[in-house]
């Protein structure tokens, strides 16, 4: 069912804890009916907190509750204020061209105002771009190259330098085992000296 003329504007506020160091970025949240929870890739199938779970904790379930078949907003929180990472999206407003979440069918109505949100961010050192389109937005942005897969480029947002990571899409839509997609990750989030890595193969 085609769904071009309903815009949405993004449901989340961005989160933005005291100190941020990282800020990671991905296109648009799925329709609500999709959500296990009320903050970012809120999609059960979706593979950012047990990637996140699997460097941190050594569990891919740290941040699943099981007996309420969600995620655990209120520890993934926690979890970002500890490691001083935020959490935001690309788009701001949005049209999707088929009823789904895929990518490849959204349209961009009104990027993020990332400027704006680094002005209040004094401390982010790197932006985390979590998919391809993502990461297309940023460089178009920032007037910048597109890295590849796993690489940086520094970027000038706000009057200052930052480095720009391409991560690979925590979505099952993407054709890489969640483990693979985890190495891109525990080496970005090492690069940036993150604390608290696992360092378990």
């Amino acid at each position: 069912m085609q769904k071009t003329n309903v815009i949405e504007t993004h449901p989340f506020e961005p989160y933005l804890p005291s100190g941020a160091r990282l800020l990671f970025l991905g296109t648009f949240p799925p329709k609500p009916e999709k959500w296990s929870m009320e903050f970012f890739y809120p999609n059960k199938i979706n593979d950012m907190w047990r990637i996140m779970g699997l460097l941190f904790f050594a569990d891919r379930d740290h941040f699943w509750d099981t007996a309420e078949r969600r995620f655990d907003m209120e520890r993934i929180k926690a979890f970002l204020d500890k490691e001083r990472i935020a959490m935001y999206d690309t788009a701001q407003r949005v049209r999707r061209l088929k009823d789904n979440a895929s990518d490849k069918f959204l349209e961009i109505v009104e990027p993020v105002n990332l400027d704006a949100m680094l002005s209040v961010c004094p401390g982010i050192e790197a932006v985390v771009t979590t998919g391809e389109k993502a990461a297309t937005v940023v460089a178009q942005l920032t007037g910048s190259e597109l890295p590849r897969v796993g690489e940086c480029v520094e970027v000038m947002v706000a009057c200052r330098m930052v480095r720009h990571y391409r991560m690979p899409s925590t979505s099952r839509a993407y054709p890489l085992a969640m483990e693979k997609k985890a190495e891109f990750y525990r080496r970005m989030l090492i690069a940036e000296g993150v604390d608290g890595i696992s360092r378990e193969e």
